[in-house]
């Protein structure tokens, strides 16, 4: 047995490294290439493997110390043939922690030495002719590997430790380094298929000397290359959209913000912030030196759920974004500001449709008399100044519904599993203007008159269009009615107004022949489309619903009952 001290590798042109994570102790045996620390530069997060197997009986450093190439770690204790073959390792260690670095003459010389006098298997596969094979190098722990970018064409000239392909797995997205110098003579591969360990994704014309140093390739780098590819370096956003446009559209990464702080995490936790659709950019790390753990990205999750938060506009929620052409290759275009009012309702709708689970009721109710009766209180309103629409009647009927059905005057607290019942009955109505949609809200419905409800929607309706609602205008709302009927259409599919868990729509009335037992009578029927929370509203209960509804217009004496 024999000590060995345990050196910080080369660190591929980084300054320093910040230890991140401690993953041995003192006393701990470990294999060749186990991970010791967990390491941070300013591009990525790796791990420094260990130089060879034995025992650590010594450790000098805690997380958040900041290392330099060449500094001292700790000893482990190695067996003598781990010990002769220290000088080899440490070779394959340095492009383990570095991104690609390109090591001096004399490395080069001993590993061609190494490649000479040793087992003659380390002649490349698929040598033959100054042809060389290119094949997925060990990847590290993965089973397979998706390409997310193919950077050469056949053809192309390349240089050792060039990028060829662009790969991810279900740790980092990083690139596949070319063996040897030469040309591209074929490919056979394309963006999206799936590689495992020693898959030939095409053949490479090694130039000059090339031959020699593909053997010395193979045979001393098989690991560094393994390493640059199955490694878990989580490099920065910046690094993971450097392919080309069709990779970034492949996975919905976390985009980047314009801070551009400098986040502390480790593989496993990018991940999962790729998994949520996290910006870690906002996330507040609670680990040492303000270092992100799992539980911070958890909780930065539930915050924003909470909050109703939305997501950045490049992207979150784990939902890819969805690339725009250059519309200007078609003809002309010109770009327009969003209002404020339009930016508002996006983002609410964006909301709602992401965290309700909608489900439309469809009805048909007979308005027949309801409109005969509006029509003979025409000339009534006009003394009043109120002109009588369908929509005051609808709030009454809805105000009667939701008194029948009062699950349907809740909110969902599903942060605390709770249902919020409401023992009031505001209701919202939607009002179209130039400059987007508004919601203001009439208050009391249930203990209002009809003529009342006419005037106050007129009221709202009107200040609306003047853009003079207030804020309190436009909250409080238990349920919203949106009306169509002016405009046309049979039916569609109105969103929650979330936290509402319900939202009716009401489209054209129109003549039909309905049967009344004996013969077809031409009837008013106006179409209703509830959609509603089904988290919160069963299918049996919205039936029941709008039934109600339908029966309430078509018999206005159902209000008195």
């Amino acid at each position: 047995m024999s000590e060995q001290e345990i050196r910080v590798p080369e660190l591929g042109g980084a300054e320093s490294v910040e230890i991140v994570g401690v993953l041995v102790s003192v006393g701990d045996s470990v294999e060749a290439e186990d991970p010791l620390l967990e390491l941070e530069s300013d591009k990525a997060t790796v791990e420094m493997p260990a130089p060879a197997a034995g025992k650590i009986t010594r450790l000098d450093v805690n997380e958040g110390d900041s290392l330099k190439e060449g500094d001292l770690v700790g000893m482990m204790e190695t067996a003598e043939a781990g010990a002769s073959g220290d000088s080899d390792q440490s070779e394959g260690d340095e492009e383990s922690v570095g991104a690609s670095p390109a090591r001096d003459e004399t490395q080069e010389a001993d590993a061609a030495t190494d490649s000479q006098s040793g087992d003659t298997a380390s002649e490349a596969p698929g040598t033959s002719g100054g042809e060389q094979a290119i094949q997925v190098p060990e990847l590290g722990g993965a089973e397979s590997v998706e390409i997310v970018g193919v950077l050469v064409s056949v053809g192309d000239s390349v240089n050792a430790e060039d990028p060829l392909l662009e790969l991810e797995s279900d740790k980092a997205t990083v690139e596949m380094p070319s063996p040897a110098t030469g040309k591209i003579t074929r490919l056979d591969v394309k963006e999206g298929d799936t590689l495992k360990e020693g898959d030939v994704v095409g053949m490479l014309e090694v130039s000059g000397g090339g031959a020699q140093a593909s053997s010395e390739q193979t045979s001393t780098g098989k690991k560094e290359q393994a390493d640059s590819v199955g490694a878990s370096p989580a490099r920065d956003d910046a690094q993971q959209t450097q392919g080309t446009t069709s990779s970034t559209a492949a996975k919905p990464e976390t985009p980047e913000t314009p801070s551009g702080k400098r986040v502390h995490a480790g593989p496993a936790v990018r991940r999962i912030a790729r998994e949520f659709g996290a910006d870690l950019q906002q996330v507040q790390g609670s680990g040492p030196k303000g270092r992100i753990l799992k539980d911070d990205v958890q909780a930065w999750v539930r915050k924003q759920l909470q909050s109703g938060s939305s997501a950045p506009a490049g992207g979150g929620a784990g939902i890819p974004e969805v690339p725009l052409p250059d519309f200007s290759q078609f003809g002309e275009v010109e770009r327009q500001s969003m209002t404020k009012i339009q930016r508002l309702t996006a983002q609410g709708m964006h909301r709602s449709w992401l965290n309700v689970p909608h489900v439309t009721q469809f009805e048909k109710a007979d308005i027949t008399d309801l409109e005969a009766f509006r029509k003979d209180h025409k000339a009534e309103g006009e003394k009043r100044g109120v002109k009588m629409t369908l929509l005051p009647f609808l709030m009454k009927a809805c105000a009667h519904a939701l008194a029948t059905y009062p699950q349907f005057n809740v909110s969902l607290d599903m942060a605390n599993q709770q249902i919020i019942q409401k023992h009031y009955c505001h209701i919202g109505i939607a009002v179209d203007t130039p400059n987007g949609l508004v919601v203001p809200v009439i208050r009391d419905v249930d203990r209002k008159s009809i003529w009342q409800l006419a005037e106050e929607a007129q009221e709202l309706a009107g200040k609306a269009r003047d853009r003079k609602l207030t804020n309190n205008d436009m909250s409080g709302a238990c349920f919203t009615i949106t009306s169509l009927g002016g405009i046309g259409g049979t039916a569609f599919t109105p969103i929650v107004n979330s936290p509402e868990v319900a939202i009716l729509g009401a489209s054209k009335a129109a003549m039909e022949p309905v049967w009344d037992g004996a013969q077809f009578q031409p009837r008013l029927m106006l179409p209703l489309s509830l959609s509603y929370d089904h988290r919160a509203i069963n299918g049996a209960d919205a039936a029941r619903f709008t039934t109600l509804l339908s029966k309430t217009l078509g018999d206005l004496r159902e209000l008195v009952m």
